[in-house]
């Protein structure tokens, strides 16, 4: 995943300035700060304004509830928002250019500022809550080498696109960086031999020489209506954004199973648990084990700065890196480093992926076929050499990459359990 903002973020006066100045400087702060979110959340005597950097919400400003109000209006006027309606949920979107102040040294740069705001509003107890999602138009795409999967991993993902057809599903939770994966493989398919169709909600990155597509739920035009148009247009490859209902669900089945490379996200926990959610979907257990050529699930942690780790010697508890010692090639497997935070910094700098690769085999296809369930699946696919989360997240930190602090945040502990 790309750097990120090496400091934590700072308190803003936001209060003291015009609505419109104050709009562009907390925009233009959560840009710098290299942050996903931006939220204005409104309480019963203020409103707080937040970001999420690194996964982590972080404040930024606290405002009286006229000033958020005015900054909500000013926001939604921008995007498009009808102003006046505070009862229902309204999504809008604002491509705000940034501002370059006069003598920067940037000023003379010719690379593109815009960045794409996705504005969400929901009514709450008191007040209207807004959550705007940053994509910034200056960021690149993932390449599937820098994205933190491990060589085995990454070489059985290209296997898996390389396929002359087939279903590839991405899971985890909101925000575990499934559409950064989605994008780094259409990106590594897209070299000019196929032609590749895409179906999201939104679109967050707009690529040359991919044919992309949007719903808009507003004019019924959902997921599943899209898959059947887009299958009419000779695609070699489709991506949809999520699977969500059952006939997009079968349709993608049926898709993979004619010959098309389809990719998508699914919510589950682990690899294997996207199985079950596909049946949940009513996809037949025959027709899913043929088209499924395998799945990859994530979490994001945040990696530590090299610079400001502090190593730890554990070579009086050697047990803690046991279970993967047969992966420490070229690792002492007797240091771990925590992050060396300080005055305005977290001891963290970016974040990377930590995967679990489910690469279906004549084995696992006929467990599906037969409705095994995900623990039965789950066992298999490690008999297999799959590198579950705790071993993912354990090499990483005898790697230096992360904290254990860190893997304890962010994956459920019941996957670090033996």
């Amino acid at each position: 995943m790309p750097a990120q903002s090496q400091t934590t973020s700072q308190m803003v006066d936001l209060g003291s300035r015009s609505v419109e100045n104050a709009v562009h400087k907390a925009i233009e702060h959560a840009v710098a700060e290299k942050a996903s979110d931006l939220m204005l959340l409104a309480h019963e005597d203020y409103y707080s304004i937040n970001i999420r950097q690194l996964g982590v919400i972080r404040p930024l400003s606290i405002v009286s509830n006229e000033l958020g109000k005015r900054f909500a209006q000013h926001i939604k006027a921008h995007a498009g928002m009808d102003v006046a309606e505070h009862r229902h949920p309204h999504d809008g979107r604002w491509i705000y250019d940034e501002l370059v102040e006069e003598g920067s040294d940037e000023e003379d740069e010719t690379v593109d500022r815009a960045v794409d705001l996705r504005i969400s509003s929901i009514p709450t107890l008191y007040g209207e809550d807004m959550v705007i999602r940053l994509l910034s138009r200056r960021t690149g795409l993932f390449n599937l080498d820098k994205i933190g999967l491990s060589k085995k991993e990454l070489g059985d993902v290209k296997l898996m696109l390389d396929s002359p057809g087939g279903l590839i599903l991405c899971c985890g939770p909101t925000g575990s960086g499934k559409t950064a994966t989605l994008y780094a493989a259409l990106d590594y398919l897209n070299n000019g031999s196929k032609k590749i169709n895409t179906i999201e909600d939104p679109i967050e990155f707009g690529i040359d020489g991919l044919r992309q597509s949007q719903t808009n739920n507003t004019i019924g035009i959902h997921f599943a209506q899209l898959l059947r148009g887009v299958l009419r247009q000779s695609p070699d490859v489709i991506m949809i954004g999520e699977i969500r209902d059952k006939e997009t669900a079968t349709t993608a089945v049926h898709a993979a199973n004619s010959g098309h490379i389809v990719l998508s996200t699914i919510h589950a926990p682990v690899a294997a648990a996207a199985v079950e959610s596909m049946r949940s979907l009513g996809v037949n257990d025959h027709f899913l084990a043929t088209a499924l050529r395998g799945v990859i699930s994530q979490r994001l942690v945040r990696t530590l700065d090299t610079e400001r780790r502090v190593e730890y010697d554990i070579s009086h508890a050697p047990q803690i890196f046991e279970p993967i010692t047969h992966l420490l090639d070229g690792i002492d497997g007797k240091t771990f480093y925590a992050p060396g935070a300080g005055e305005g910094h977290t001891g963290y700098d970016a974040q990377t992926g930590v995967f679990e690769v489910m690469s279906m085999n004549s084995q696992l296809r006929s467990m599906v076929s037969n409705g095994a369930d995900t623990n039965e699946l789950r066992k298999q696919a490690h008999e297999d050499g799959m590198l579950d989360f705790k071993s993912n997240a354990l090499l990483k930190v005898a790697q230096g990459i992360t904290s254990i602090e860190e893997v304890f945040r962010v994956i459920p502990s019941e996957y670090l359990e033996d």
